[in-house]
């Protein structure tokens, strides 16, 4: 079978993982700017600024959040050892992109504007959003993903293969290790407008047993 070939998502994804909550980006990254398009625009907090690097992380540079371009330089390196096709067909379609959550109507902030996202490539080809399939390349790629702590696009309500974006809980293990300043305080783990995810299907799905009569879309709206 080869990368570029579309298959189903596999069942057992993003074990342990859950996507990073918009509450937890904004509580220990601040907001990069005071408004949104669904377009790019540039961050805008200085602070946030700081943070942000452009490195090479093996097969391609990024501009990102230092932390989260460390890990895609872990990454890719156990990429590049276990499996080298794989490595070589790898690209990105881009990190740091401030702008909204495409196809919401929430005002759901991306998580590329923080840096902590990115759009993978297989042989320069983007995986389609939303048809519940994803190229084989991206399936063999997640692993590296999830051991790192980062959540595979894939497992969105809507489907989104090409996306990988740092976890909550590993974004909690950055502001542990006092990348985001001592005097923050990391916020309680839970749900809010903005995020997405299963875990947010699962409460849509147990308030519709109650008759609340909602869309289960994987999106806190």
């Amino acid at each position: 079978m080869s990368l570029n070939d579309l298959t189903k998502v596999p069942a057992t994804i993003n074990v342990g993982v859950r996507s990073a909550k918009q509450q937890t980006m904004l509580a220990l990254l601040g907001n990069p700017r005071s408004s949104y398009a669904v377009d790019c625009q540039p961050v805008t907090n200085s602070v946030l600024k700081k943070l942000i690097v452009l490195e090479d992380v093996g097969p391609f540079r990024v501009t990102g959040l230092k932390p989260a371009v460390d890990d895609l330089r872990k990454i890719f390196s156990n990429v590049k050892a276990s499996n080298p096709q794989l490595y070589s067909a790898l690209s990105t379609a881009g990190m740091l992109c401030c702008r909204l959550v495409r196809g919401t109507k929430t005002g759901a902030i991306s998580n590329h504007s923080w840096g902590t996202a990115i759009d993978i490539k297989i042989n320069d080809e983007l995986d389609r959003r939303g048809d519940d399939k994803v190229l084989k390349g991206l399936v063999d790629l997640a692993p590296f993903f999830n051991q790192q702590g980062w959540f595979w696009g894939a497992g969105f309500g809507t489907e989104d293969g090409m996306h990988f974006e740092v976890g909550d809980e590993r974004i909690r293990e950055f502001h542990k290790a006092g990348f985001f300043g001592s005097n923050i305080k990391a916020p309680e783990a839970t749900l809010s407008i903005g995020d997405r995810g299963p875990e947010v299907r699962h409460l849509q799905e147990r308030l519709n047993a109650f008759g609340a009569e909602m869309k289960v879309d994987g999106v806190f709206g």
